[in-house]
């Protein structure tokens, strides 16, 4: 018992085995939790929040399910974090990334059990990874070259990524809007120029793409509903000092005169404000703070639309499209950028008014309206949405496409496969194992389609063993199916970081062999 009082009381360690079966049992439920979402037949969750409002998130993206999650056991916040880092990196895959990291750890258990050395198997693994990754690398298409052939590749990609989400119904419409939005950025992959605007009502075969910028804001009473080649000077500043703003500060005065003097005193630094903000020449003025009635009736008999209460990222976003920059002082006008655009105007949106900006300078910015029955249902299509974007500006970057369906899967198994027979030694079973950890992939996308998976998997690796091959799951059918006829494809870039990012979590969990757990901080009795 002398060993056990280092520790403070209360703090718990376990050893070895238990910790080791901890591990893996923790991985392995994040795993089978988030596994069903898999695949154009994967199923939602429902996240109710216990927070007051109950907020209810109804979501199919694995990194959106598990950062909502509350966890205790510590393999399953590194999944839950490498699903995070794929989510940030790479946009999508991020259910595909924790399943193969899962069915890693599901292979590695039994090898541990079957007497093999924890550091054997982590040896295995990196260098079947390092296999598959060279099999799908020779398989790659590469078609820059041609904008044509990469344009469709593109809308491939996007039906791909869409077709696991809410948006599946209407992909094709779906695939072009994020296709066109990302050709506009022209290779960066700064997505803050694609702007997201979700509005109730209509169905969702009402979005579209508006060039140019939307800022939901109305427009203030008695100004100009329309400006043509406006000047734009994008500003955080407070408007409305026609009060005496110092806090704490008491005046004294004996006559109401006087109060009326300090009131004529405020007006005026207001007017000399406001005064030299017009002098930057502009004929659009857009605030982050508010703007009191008097300087904006100033601004209106000025002919200047004035703005305000504008959110921050909308503020943010309008600098960086119309290429002006955010101002707080206004003495120099000479050193700061004004923004540019040829037409200001109002239009609507459903119910709503909303301001619209177009011809603006960076010709790649756009911003793309999302309509929908419900709130949630908004919420999803724009996270399913932002999963495309990020997946295409990602593939416009490294241009390299692999064939989707599970059939990237079946070709490094089949490499990895090979691999194994001719690998001497303990080695060899974990380098097996992980040619198993890739199968489940397939297997688990014919699974959620409710197929057969072991007879449509065993079918499938026949066929890959022919030179050449194309075939994956056809969810749809129902069969084996040729994935270059279907147009189905992925990012090279996705399947890399999948593969990498799992083994490498699989990796760390494997290396643990003890867990010690903090004591909880006592409460002292306050009495």
């Amino acid at each position: 018992m002398a060993i056990e009082r280092i520790l403070k009381d209360d703090a718990s360690e376990e050893k070895g085995e238990r910790a080791r079966t901890a591990s893996f049992v923790g991985a392995i439920a994040i795993t089978d939790l988030v596994k069903t979402t898999l695949g154009p037949k994967g199923m939602d969750k429902i996240l109710q929040s216990t927070g007051r409002g109950q907020e209810v998130t109804v979501t199919n993206d694995g990194a959106t399910i598990l950062k909502s999650l509350h966890i205790d056991n510590p393999a399953a916040k590194v999944l839950i974090d490498i699903s995070k880092v794929q989510d940030d990196e790479v946009g999508d895959g991020t259910t595909s990334v924790v399943v193969l990291a899962g069915e890693l750890l599901r292979e590695a258990e039994k090898l541990v059990a079957a007497k093999i050395h924890p550091m054997t198997i982590i040896s295995g693994y990196r260098i079947a990874a390092e296999c598959a990754r060279n099999a799908l690398l020779q398989r790659v298409v590469d078609n820059k070259e041609n904008a044509e052939k990469f344009k469709s590749d593109l809308m491939k990609i996007a039906k791909t990524t869409l077709s696991s989400k809410i948006l599946s119904q209407d992909k094709e419409h779906f695939a072009q809007l994020a296709v066109d939005a990302v050709m506009r950025l022209k290779g960066s992959t700064n997505l803050e120029a694609i702007q997201i605007i979700k509005k109730p009502g209509g169905s969702l075969k009402d979005s579209f793409l508006d060039e140019g910028f939307i800022l939901d804001k109305k427009i203030g009473l008695g100004q100009p509903k329309r400006i043509e080649n406006a000047k734009i000077l994008v500003a955080n500043t407070a408007m409305d000092t026609d009060k005496v703003k110092i806090y704490g500060a008491r005046v004294r005065v004996d006559s109401m005169s006087k109060v009326a003097e300090i009131e004529g005193a405020e007006k005026e630094k207001m007017r000399e404000k406001v005064q030299k903000i017009i002098a930057h020449g502009i004929n659009c003025f857009v605030n982050r703070q508010l703007i009191y009635n008097f300087p904006e009736e100033l601004f209106a008999d000025a002919g200047v639309l004035a703005i305000e209460h504008a959110d921050f990222d909308g503020i943010e976003r309008l600098a960086l499209v119309t290429g002006g920059e955010i101002a707080s002082t206004f003495d120099n006008p000479e050193s700061v950028k004004l923004g540019h655009c040829k037409l200001i105007e109002e239009i609507m949106i459903g119910e709503d008014k909303l301001i619209h900006f177009s011809g603006v300078e960076m010709g790649q910015a756009c911003t793309i309206v999302l309509r929908g029955a419900s709130h949630h249902m908004l919420d999803e299509a724009e996270r399913s949405l932002h999963d495309a974007l990020c997946v295409l500006s990602q593939t416009v970057n490294d241009t390299r496409v692999v064939l989707g369906g599970g059939w990237p899967e079946m070709v490094m198994a089949k490499a990895v496969d090979e691999l194994a027979r001719q690998t001497p030694g303990k080695k060899s079973h974990a380098i097996e194992a992980f040619s198993r950890s890739l199968v489940a992939i397939p297997t688990i996308i014919a699974d959620n389609a409710g197929l057969d998976s072991a007879d449509l998997v065993a079918q499938l690796r026949a066929e890959h063993h022919k030179e050449g091959c194309n075939a994956g799951i056809d969810v749809i059918s129902g069969s084996v199916g040729d994935m270059a006829e279907l147009g189905i494809s992925e990012s090279f870039k996705v399947k890399q970081a999948v593969l990498l990012s799992a083994t490498e979590a699989a990796e760390m969990i494997l290396r643990v062999d003890e867990i010690i757990t903090c004591a909880p901080r006592k409460r002292e009795d306050r009495m």
